[in-house]
């Protein structure tokens, strides 16, 4: 037998998702509990992959079988194509298997001719419905179809009006209809040198690729990579019998949620509009009347339509999101679906339909999106506000939040102007750590260059702040105090926004909301944490951040980045002492220098973690990042070292590298300067003692991570530096107290080496930035100018410092957790790169049996509620 891909209503269930897509799946499943479904049929998701395979052509095969479910459905229907007494019309939609709101295309009225029209305006006796619908259809197949302006047909609808001295759509009767037609159809001729399709069947087939080629239209591919919805999923494509809310008074349309999809209040939420067909009630060009109204307006359909709503809320167990059309005051559903919400709802729905008795805990955890707790974390921006306003560029959203200000060009203006108690965006061709306290003092930041994992979006996650990096379309001209975008210019006195979100970037001032958590979030995360098996650790380089992120669940710090310490004005100094040490006496003055604040600094975090584990990653600077830059900064550095600024300034071009990210850095550094790794461990090992004595019951235990390691017997020489200056302290200071050594995992050699380091290492903490750079050959900060192109190109899905590479990068990461734990079968394993915090990330290295995950503070939320839905789903399994 012939591959299927064509399937009515009534062959399909809602368990064939991946094959119906969500609208055919559902509308199958709606026809088999007996609700009044117009008849149709669904065209496969395999038939639109296969569709891009044969080079975007229906083959022969699917051709034949649409005709033949044509055939079905004019037998169901009692009505066909083009035919003078009883035409039928049909919608032509997409649907994918999982929700794609106004991502993908629909066509309305299809089958409509001459003829049908003037049979239609006869049957009905309603002239203006007829050609209402035909204008309707041909605006529609132009610009979905062939890709004529939307904004030009409106334009003709305008002239219209203003010819016949009318103010509203509905003040238009037939002639004027007819007349939108004529112009319509010589727009169409104009534009594309050919006349409007007559024939129906051509009206189809031609809307079916239509529908298959939006499967692949930009705004698709955008969602797509946000929403981790692979490609070859495919769209299917539904056409359905239309039914008329535009026949007359007793007609109409709607849209309706069965809870509030803002608060999550359980009650009956939509509008509706009588005369109208769907595309209005969006379209805003009429006000809609609130659901409730439609009691009064059409009773005994409203009656109905809450009888349904009831009905399929409790079938799917979940907020359904439906559209319906009311036909001569007779009810038909045209979709429903799981209902997109705001995060305070989706927390509220999933507790207050446990308390129903509706789903259980387990239900209730894998009905929430992750990264909708985001919301819940940040400020967003005003719903209204936001939707009145346009984008004068897009970009990488680095971190999320939304954010406004005036336009400030460097860290010394940032922490200015907000200490005048003003909102500032810093505006930056990209960051580097003296830019961190302001970064702080800014509601935002901007970076025209820079990827996912930089510099400014690792730090701008760890503090809570919204970042947009990448932003290429700009052109900064610091000189002058401005930037350029879309052949605009903005300066120091002009607003703009950031939706770190979205990416979007804004030139105007839009409100901000505060975040807000509700008591449902507190239990509703007590159901997650009981259900998940990996730990959830955090990021965190100070105190401040640490504390953050006790507060939002975490259960330690997976990494301490001490070099980050340092990014502060006095601190920092220290660090570029060392880094440009000529000679022995100068590193150890530097040393000196350097003990106590990290010291300090231990003691601190260490204090803020109450005892939980806490791994301090050793220093592991891109020199480039910390060494002095202008002539200012060489001769005040020269001066501090008693040195000449010449020579200082040539002890910086020597440490010049061609590629820094793969140069002399992390346990490198410790091998050619063994002082460095002393120094830490001398500061880590004393913080240790000094909050143990002060909190006796905490027991804390340090982990010393070691990073950058490739080989055995570098991490044994650097291990020997650690351990004989921390047994050498404690001997000294009379303390039994234990510490663990391990390594990072992000040189590919190590992971393949795995077996051997872990004769050596207690622990492997995989650093996936930088093991993802090094497994691909590019640069995380220069890889987002490519990028987009790989994208366009179907190379690459997502962005792989974004997304965990699950058979690359995490073919890797199994090999290193299996080597390592056939040496050291108790070998503790976690992930500590900013795939620590991403749902797919989570559920991959759960399935691996990793022992926890490390994210910034503000992804601690999501990675708790991720690691939970990932031990459901690999139960499952």
């Amino acid at each position: 037998m012939d591959k299927k891909y064509v399937y009515l209503f009534n062959e399909g269930n809602a368990d064939m998702r991946e094959l119906l897509g969500g609208k055919g799946a559902n509308l199958a499943e709606m026809s088999s509990l007996g609700m009044p479904v117009p008849n149709g049929f669904t065209i496969t998701t395999e038939a639109c992959n296969k569709y891009y395979e044969d080079g975007e052509q229906i083959s022969d095969e699917i051709r034949a079988q649409i005709e033949e479910y044509l055939g079905m459905l004019e037998k169901e229907t009692g009505k066909k194509f083009g035919d003078r007494e009883n035409p039928l019309l049909v919608s032509v939609r997409s649907g994918a298997r999982a929700s794609m709101p106004g991502m993908m295309d629909t066509i309305l009225n299809l089958g409509i001719n001459d003829v049908v029209a003037a049979t239609i305006a006869e049957k009905t006796g309603n002239e203006r419905f007829a050609y209402d619908s035909y204008r309707r259809f041909i605006q529609m197949f132009a610009d979905v179809v062939k890709g004529l302006s939307k904004k030009r047909f409106e334009e003709i609808i305008d002239e219209v009006k203003a010819e016949k001295g009318k103010k509203d759509d509905l003040e238009l009767d037939a002639e004027d209809m007819k007349e939108l037609v004529a112009r319509f159809k010589e727009f169409y001729r104009a534009e594309l040198g050919e006349d409007f399709p007559t024939d129906p069947r051509t009206q189809m087939m031609e809307a079916i690729e239509a529908v298959f080629r939006s499967w692949n239209n930009e705004r698709a591919i955008y969602y797509r990579r946000q929403n981790d919805i692979p490609s070859d999923w495919g769209t299917a494509v539904n056409v359905q019998m239309m039914v008329f809310g535009n026949m007359g008074e007793d007609c109409g349309t709607g849209v309706a949620f069965t809870r509030n999809p803002a608060t999550g209040e359980n009650k009956l939420y939509g509008e509706f509009l009588m005369n109208a067909q769907g595309e209005d009630v969006v379209a805003g060009v009429r006000t809609p009347q609130k659901i409730d109204q439609l009691k009064e307006v059409s009773p005994t359909a409203y009656e109905q339509f809450v009888d349904i709503c009831s009905r399929l809320e409790n079938h799917y167990k979940n907020m359904q999101d439906m559209e319906f059309t009311i036909e001569n005051g007779k009810l038909f559903m045209l979709q429903t679906r799981n209902g997109k919400r705001t995060a305070q709802a989706a927390l509220k729905v999933a507790c207050d339909m446990v308390d129903e008795g509706l789903i259980n805990t387990d239900e209730a955890i894998m009905m929430v999106e992750p990264q909708q707790l985001d919301a819940l974390l940040h400020p967003m921006f005003d719903t209204a506000e936001l939707k009145a306003a346009t984008p004068i560029t897009t970009a990488l959203p680095a971190s999320p939040g939304a954010a406004a200000g005036t336009v400030v060009f460097s860290a010394e203006e940032a922490i200015e102007e907000a200490a005048k108690g003003r909102q500032v965006i810093l505006v930056r061709l990209e960051t580097s750590p003296e830019d961190i306290q302001g970064m702080a003092a800014a509601q935002g930041i901007l970076t025209v260059r820079g990827g996912m994992t930089s510099h400014a979006a690792v730090v701008a996650r760890g503090m809570g702040a919204c970042c947009v990096s990448g932003a290429g379309d700009i052109t900064i001209d610091e000189e002058a105090g401005t930037f350029t975008v879309g052949g605009k210019t903005y300066g120091r006195e002009d607003w703009i926004s950031l939706d770190g979100s979205t990416g979007n970037v804004y030139g105007e001032k839009i409100s901000t909301v505060p975040a807000e958590i509700t008591g449902d979030f507190e239990r509703f995360m007590e159901w997650a944490d009981a259900r998940r098996r990996l730990k959830i650790r955090t990021n965190a380089d100070t105190p401040r951040d640490a504390a953050q992120a006790v507060e939002f669940g975490a259960e330690g710090i997976g990494l301490v980045r001490t070099e980050h310490m340092f990014f502060d004005g006095d601190k920092i100094k220290a660090i570029r002492e060392m880094i440009v040490a000529k000679n022995d006496e100068q590193m150890e003055a530097a040393l000196a220098k350097l003990e106590p604040l990290q010291q300090e600094d231990f003691e601190g975090i260490y204090e803020a973690m109450e005892g939980r584990p806490v791994t301090i990653r050793y220093l592991d600077p891109p020199l480039h990042e910390f060494v002095p830059h202008t002539p200012e900064e060489i001769a005040e550095l020269a001066a501090e070292m008693n040195m000449d600024a010449e020579e200082l300034q040539a002890v910086v071009d020597s440490l010049h590298e061609v590629n820094p990210m793969m140069g002399h850095r992390g346990s490198r550094l410790d091998v050619s300067n063994p002082g460095i790794a002393r120094m830490q461990t001398e500061a880590v090992i004393r913080a240790a003692i000094n909050i143990n004595r002060k909190h006796p019951d905490w027991n804390v235990v340090p982990e010393i991570m070691l990073p950058l390691i490739g080989d055995l017997k570098e991490l044994k020489y650097v291990k020997k530096m650690v351990t004989d200056t921390a047994d050498k302290i404690l001997a000294e200071e009379g303390v039994d107290m234990d510490y663990h050594v391990g390594t990072m995992i992000e040189v590919p050699r190590a992971a393949l080496k795995a077996g051997e380091l872990a004769e050596e290492a207690e622990f492997f903490s995989f650093g996936t930035n930088d093991l993802t750079q090094l497994t691909f050959g590019f640069s995380r900060d220069d890889a987002g100018k490519f990028l987009p192109e790989y994208y366009s190109a179907k190379i690459y899905e997502n962005d792989p410092f974004a997304r965990l590479d699950q058979t690359g990068v995490g073919e890797l990461v199994a090999i290193a957790a299996e080597r390592g734990r056939k040496t050291r079968p108790d070998i503790k394993l976690g992930i500590c790169g900013e795939h620590g915090g991403d749902p797919a990330s989570i559920e991959f290295v759960d399935g691996l049996g990793l022992n926890y995950v490390s994210c910034s503070p503000y992804r601690v939320p999501i990675a708790r509620l991720a690691a939970a839905q990932a031990t459901i789903k690999n139960e499952k399994k």
